[in-house]
C-alpha cells in the first residue's frame, strides 16, 4: 500500500498542491489533456512549467483564464518515490499576493451555483463528489463567518473558475495515483495579514481557521498567508491522519 506524505512547513493551496501531485502523477499529458478539456468553455487553459526557487527545482502551473494568469504566484517541489511518495511544498506568498485565491474582480458565487459548475464538468464521477464534498468545507466555513446559512452564503475569490480548476486537477491527480494511505504534517498558516475581497483579514483568515479546525497547524512569525481555504479544505478532505512523517520505506 502507497502512503502520500504531505510536508506542509510552508503551507498548503490548491496550485501547489496540484503542482506537486503533478510531478509524481505517470501519465501528465492525459491529465492536461483531461483537465482543458473539461473547463475549455470557461476559456482556462492549464499548462505546467519548470521553475526555480532559492535553486530548487519544481514546477509552476499555469491556469490562465482568457488568456491571463489569476494571481498566482506559487512554485513547488516534489521527490518522487518507488515505495511512497512524499511531497514537499516549498514557496509561499506575501499578503499582496496569496497563493490562490487572489483575483482581480469582486465576482460573487452562490454555493448552488458552484455545485452546478462542479456537476457539469466532464469528469469522473467521483472526482465531481469529491469536489462538491470540499467546496462544501468551505461553504459551511464561509456561512459560519458570516453567520448565514449555506444557501445564502456567496463565494469570492475562492468561487472563481480556476480555484475551482485546482480543486477539480487534485481530485483527479489524488484519485489516478491510487493512494493506500495520506498523512500530512502539522499545517504552517503563516501570519500577518491578508487582503481579499472583505477588505484586510488576519491570517489564518476566519474561514481558514474554521476549515482547519481539528488540525494541527502553528504560525512561525513568518508574513503572509501560506495555508489558504482552499488548501486548507483539500488537505482536511482527503487527509487519514496527521503527524510528523511516518516511518516509510522512500
Amino acid at each position: 500500500m502507497k502512503t502520500l506524505y504531505f510536508e506542509c512547513k510552508m503551507g498548503a493551496a490548491g496550485d501547489m498542491l496540484m503542482a506537486a501531485l503533478y510531478e509524481i502523477c505517470d501519465q501528465k499529458e492525459l491529465f492536461l489533456q483531461t483537465m482543458n478539456q473539461a473547463f475549455s468553455e470557461y476559456g482556462i487553459q492549464i499548462s505546467a512549467e519548470e521553475s526555480k526557487k532559492c535553486g530548487i527545482s519544481g514546477t509552476h502551473m499555469h491556469v490562465m483564464i482568457n488568456g491571463e494568469e489569476e494571481g498566482v504566484h506559487v512554485h513547488t517541489h516534489t521527490h518522487d518515490h518507488a515505495e511512497a511518495e512524499h511531497v514537499h511544498t516549498h514557496d509561499h506568498a506575501t499578503e499582496e499576493h496569496p497563493h490562490d485565491e487572489t483575483s482581480h474582480t469582486h465576482t460573487h458565487h452562490s454555493y448552488q451555483s458552484i455545485l452546478a459548475q462542479i456537476e457539469h464538468l466532464q469528469l469522473p464521477a467521483q472526482v465531481k463528489a469529491d469536489a462538491a464534498a470540499i467546496y462544501r468545507l468551505i461553504g459551511e466555513a464561509e456561512s459560519a463567518v458570516h453567520n448565514t446559512t449555506l444557501e445564502q452564503i456567496h463565494f469570492h475569490e475562492v468561487g472563481n473558475m480556476d480555484a475551482i480548476a485546482d480543486v477539480a486537477a487534485v481530485c483527479i491527480l489524488i484519485n489516478e495515483l491510487n493512494i493506500g494511505k495520506i498523512v500530512v504534517s502539522p499545517v504552517h498558516t503563516g501570519s500577518g495579514f491578508v487582503m481579499c475581497a472583505h477588505g484586510k483579514l488576519p491570517v489564518p483568515a476566519p474561514a481558514t481557521a474554521l476549515i482547519l479546525e481539528g488540525v494541527p497547524y502553528y504560525s512561525d512569525g513568518l508574513k503572509g498567508e501560506l495555508c489558504t481555504p482552499t488548501g486548507a479544505a483539500l488537505i482536511k478532505y482527503f487527509a487519514d491522519d496527521f503527524s510528523d512523517m511516518p516511518a516509510m520505506v522512500v
